[in-house]
């Protein structure tokens, strides 16, 4: 090569590098989004926030190398509704998934959609619990519908397949693959990677099943809550460990033993394990015939007192045994982020569909707006923008989510969208958030577990709730002197100011958000038409 062309491409290779990098490189900048998102995980199963039931030491490494949000609530406390709210970033009466039942209006703009037209390769794996081809992917396999625990089936764009296996362990497993072998390296990626667990029925892997089932848990301080001052609320619900768990659906007991027992709710395990291998149910009854077989020997002694403690503690043994399964998991996709040099660009979200009740008020499940079903995990890392090892109080909602995604990648949200990006707060810009207050609104009702509408308003310092429909009910809770949410001060006249403020605050943000009484008795409508309600 001539001295003269190699001095030119020495010109040329000094004018690229003042130019900058190629638009493919440049666009590879923008920070990767990777959302974690598990299925009725209490914020109490997180030991980054209590750890005296379990250790989740993969989970809570986000918290060490980001941010623990201790005030993060939902919208909506139920399935289907929250994970609408955080796809579209609006509220369960303006995007039209009020509840389990209602259908997704497809003309709602999803973030997932934005993020994929403004250059993202985007992928969802695991549970979505609606609508079985998501818009604004490139590729998805997902649950249909709840999905199962045991070799279960996933709906993919080129059709159904089934994998056998445990399902915490195969999200993950088809997450990486994805990750490894179709990731485009030059496109910055969205990631939605949905676990089913903890949902109901809450059936463990092997190796955690045969671990967890020998534990003992504390009770919690709520567990025999008589309802005082809720009588027409929180009493009326059916979720009742003792009289509502299901002894053979939920807490394993086979069918064979539960129906020859004089106790209600024994329903039927057998469409739950017939989905076990050969190999699956020999290793599963070796472990759950035997708590059987105690169980039923003890029975006829045990007064509603030890039954009670006998439930609480076997559903704590398989709840927080599936959550082993997916803080194992978590760990692997974060070492995965890790060894590939991922990690320093990539923003990582764990967080779940909404919160869950472990015992507190005697109750499982959620759709309340007391603390536990309404307050959500949600930890985040951001490396080179989140202080490491940090804790964030404002109140922030699944309604920000969307919001924040778009900012952080760039681009603008849609007018429509009612949350507020969580930037300023990962940036430590505390002063650029000013939200006092957060609304709630619970549609799912006559349904399952008989919890009545209601919506209402949070603060820091204050919860008020309105139940309707069938009653006309108001609660009010001092959250600070009142954590667990037993005293009902609404007619208290010390708190007689406190009420009006908080009801002008209230008003102000259903006219913020669109909510009206015409659009509630619209979905009451709704019901009536589809013979749900008379």
């Amino acid at each position: 090569m001539s001295p003269k062309f190699i001095g030119l491409a020495l010109v040329g290779a000094l004018l690229f590098s003042c130019t900058g990098p190629s638009p493919k490189k440049a666009e590879n900048k923008r920070p990767n989004i990777v959302f974690i998102m598990s299925d009725d995980h209490a914020y109490q199963a997180i030991s980054a926030y209590d750890d005296r039931l379990i250790q989740t030491p993969n989970i809570d490494r986000i918290a060490k190398e980001g941010m623990l949000f201790t005030n993060a609530t939902v919208t909506n406390s139920i399935c289907a509704p929250s994970r609408a709210v955080i796809l579209t970033g609006k509220h369960s009466h303006l995007n039209g998934k009020v509840d389990n039942r209602t259908p997704f209006d497809t003309t709602n703009v999803t973030f997932p959609q934005l993020l994929q037209k403004a250059g993202y390769q985007t992928a969802m794996f695991g549970k979505l619990h609606f609508g079985n081809n998501p818009k604004g992917f490139d590729e998805f396999k997902i649950l249909p519908g709840q999905g199962e625990y045991y070799n279960p089936k996933f709906i993919t764009q080129k059709g159904d397949t089934t994998v056998s296996g445990y399902v915490t362990d195969i999200i993950t497993d088809l997450t990486l693959d994805w990750m490894e072998k179709r990731r485009d390296t030059t496109k910055p990626f969205l990631l939605m990677y949905l676990h089913k667990a903890p949902h109901r029925s809450w059936m463990p892997a092997e190796r955690h099943y045969k671990a967890f089932t020998q534990k003992t848990f504390p009770l919690p301080e709520t567990l025999f809550d008589d309802y005082k001052s809720r009588e027409t609320t929180a009493g009326s619900a059916e979720m009742n460990i003792l009289r509502h768990m299901q002894l053979s659906y939920d807490l394993k007991i086979p069918d064979s033993i539960a129906k020859t027992l004089d106790i209600k709710n024994w329903n039927n395990i057998g469409n739950r394990v017939s989905r076990l291998d050969p190999e699956q149910r020999a290793a599963w009854d070796a472990v759950y015939d035997p708590i059987a077989e105690d169980f039923a020997r003890r029975f006829p002694e045990m007064n509603d007192s030890t039954l009670m403690v006998w439930k609480y503690q076997r559903y704590m043994q398989d709840y927080l045994g599936t959550i082993a399964g997916v803080d194992e998991n978590v760990g692997r996709l974060l070492d995965y982020l890790d060894e590939k040099k991922l990690s320093e660009n990539t923003l990582v979200v764990y967080t779940s569909d909404q919160g869950f009740y472990l015992g507190e008020h005697g109750w499982f499940d959620k759709r309340f707006m007391y603390n536990e079903s309404f307050k959500t995990p949600l930890l985040i890392k951001w490396p080179n923008v989140i202080t490491p090892n940090t804790t964030e109080d404002e109140m922030v909602q699944n309604l920000d989510f969307a919001q924040t995604f778009l900012e952080v990648a760039g681009v603008t949200p849609p007018e429509e969208m009612q949350g507020e990006s969580l930037v300023p707060l990962l940036k430590g810009e505390k002063e650029l958030w000013d939200r006092e207050a957060v609304y709630y609104h619970y549609y799912e009702y006559p349904a399952e577990h008989a919890v009545k509408r209601h919506y209402g308003i949070a603060t820091k310092e204050y919860k008020l709730i309105h139940f309707y429909y069938d009653v006309d009910k108001w609660e009010l809770y001092d959250r600070a002197k009142d954590p667990n949410e037993t005293n009902n001060v609404y007619e208290d006249p010390e708190y007689a100011q406190v009420v009006a403020d908080m009801k002008q605050k209230l008003e102000e943000l259903r006219k913020k958000y669109k909510d009206s009484d015409e659009l509630t008795n619209g979905y009451i409508q709704i019901y009536k038409d589809n013979g749900w309600i008379e």
